[in-house]
């Protein structure tokens, strides 16, 4: 399969998952026509849960996450988002998302999940298809840079497998690493 149909491919990639509280919600790359939708998820987010989330995270590969400077290319930046059926609408509830780091083959990821939904799985189930996605893009680690007192980052990462570090003597940040490779 050529580079291009394997994108196609990726790009119609979806899953319904049932959550831990049997919620059925629709997983699926984030798409041009999302981005709208996709903002206003990301402005719906408390402002506590988005510093947690994304402030610290993709620190040093993308300049913010305004959906404008984060185009998905289903290699170097990919995103999923969550999608559910609230009120009789089809609305975003949660967004995971990684950006390849330059000159490397790490890619730093983030995950948000809205605060209806959250405790549910969720976020473990966004986090675990972004990392298929990279092992099969071909990153050897993926990393998460958070705030130190982001604990449900923390069960979350260690739930998977990734290993946590603080950044040299500071004890405000903590970066989760997970080998992809293994």
């Amino acid at each position: 399969m050529n580079g291009q149909h394997t994108e196609q491919a990726q790009a119609c990639e979806h899953w319904v998952e049932t959550l831990d509280d049997g919620s059925a919600v629709l997983i699926r790359p984030l798409r041009e026509e999302d981005h709208e939708r996709d903002k206003r998820f990301l402005s719906t987010i408390a402002y506590e849960a988005r510093r947690f989330r994304f402030i610290a995270g993709l620190s040093g590969a993308m300049p913010s996450l305004d959906p404008r400077w984060m185009p998905v290319d289903q290699h170097q930046r990919m995103a999923y988002v969550a999608l559910a059926h609230v009120d009789g609408r089809l609305q975003q509830i949660g967004v995971s998302r990684y950006a390849g780091t330059t000159g490397s083959l790490r890619c730093e990821c983030a995950v948000a999940v809205s605060e209806d939904w959250q405790r549910k799985g969720l976020g473990k189930r966004l986090l675990q298809h972004l990392i298929v996605s990279a092992r099969r893009n071909g990153y050897q680690c993926m990393v998460s840079r958070d705030l130190a007192n982001n604990y449900a980052m923390h069960r979350l990462t260690k739930a998977l497998g990734f290993s946590s570090r603080y950044l040299g003597g500071d004890v405000s940040e903590i970066v989760h690493e997970l080998d992809l490779s293994a």
